[in-house]
Parts: structure tokens; C-alpha cells; sequence
């Protein structure tokens, strides 16, 4: 009486949204400069009597200098190891990143999957019980047209058999 049930579908997820516009990648500063004025021995001497007093007190200084040297090339070492420091921990960061969010997003897109397909099943239930809900309101006006029929047959079979003043109430 009801016929076959509707096939449940499985509706395609709708299309992705574009990914945005890469960011442009930050260029790592530039310690080509540092790095080629850290021994402040190589500076150029001038000539002449200004040339033998600069070598003169140069040679006193040379202790001095040779620590300021010696603290520069340390100095240039640390910012080298702190700038390679920093560029592994931004690239192991977007990796981490990207493996959470690509987790993330499968584990949405699975979850978009489950809740089209329960959508579908839910809206196949509720044309079941609509059309389950029509068969029983048909049956009940059908029943209640034949007990309409029965009663006016009765009532026309009693009219025949009892005479007309008896088949009424008195009173």
C-alpha cells in the first residue's frame, strides 16, 4: 500500500572555497655587512705622520683591540646561529601548522560528509511518515464513509420495516 520507500542519496559536498593568495616569504635580514666589518684590524691606515701615530697607539691598544675583535666575531657568530635558530623554528612551526590544520580540515570535511548524508536519510523519514500519515487518515475517512453508508442503510431498512409513527422518538 505504501509503496518503496525513497532511496536515500548521497549528496555531494559543495565546492571549496579558493585558498587565499600566499602570503609573499619575509626575506631573512641581510648580515653580509656585519659579518665583513667584524675585525675592526683590517681598517685602512693613513699615510704620512698621521699614519705613524695611528700604528704608534695601535700597537698600545693592540690588547684592546684584540678583545673588541674577539668579542665582534663572537658577536657575528651569535646573530649567524641566532638567525638560522630562528628560520628552523618558523619552518618547523608552519609545518606543525600545517599538519594540525590539514587534520582539522579533513576531520570537518568528514564531518560535513556524516551530516549531508544524515540530512538525507532524516528528509527520506519524514516523506515515509507523511505518506504513512496520509494512509491512515485515507483509512479512517474511508471507515468513517461506510459506517456513514451502514447507518443510512439501516435507518432506510427500519423506515420499511417499522411503520412511520413508531420508528420516531415520542416525547
Amino acid at each position: 500500500m505504501l509503496g518503496a520507500p525513497p532511496t536515500v542519496r548521497t549528496p555531494e559536498l559543495p565546492a571549496a572555497e579558493p585558498a587565499p593568495a600566499p602570503i609573499p616569504p619575509v626575506t631573512r635580514p641581510d648580515a653580509a655587512a656585519i659579518n665583513a666589518l667584524w675585525d675592526v684590524r683590517t681598517a685602512t691606515q693613513p699615510g704620512g705622520l698621521k699614519g705613524r701615530v695611528g700604528r704608534l697607539i695601535r700597537r698600545f691598544m693592540a690588547p684592546f683591540v684584540d678583545a673588541q675583535v674577539s668579542f665582534n666575531s663572537r658577536q657575528v657568530q651569535l646573530d649567524n646561529d641566532l638567525l638560522a635558530y630562528i628560520d628552523a623554528r618558523l619552518e618547523a612551526t608552519h609545518r606543525h601548522y600545517d599538519a594540525v590544520l590539514g587534520g582539522y580540515g579533513s576531520h570537518l570535511q568528514d564531518a560535513d560528509k556524516r551530516h549531508l548524508i544524515l540530512q538525507e536519510e532524516l528528509v527520506a523519514h519524514v516523506h515515509d511518515l507523511v505518506r504513512r500519515i496520509d494512509l491512515v487518515l485515507s483509512e479512517s475517512e474511508r471507515g468513517r464513509l461506510s459506517l456513514e453508508f451502514a447507518l443510512r442503510d439501516l435507518r432506510a431498512r427500519l423506515e420499511a420495516i417499522l411503520p412511520r409513527g413508531a420508528a420516531s422518538p415520542k416525547g
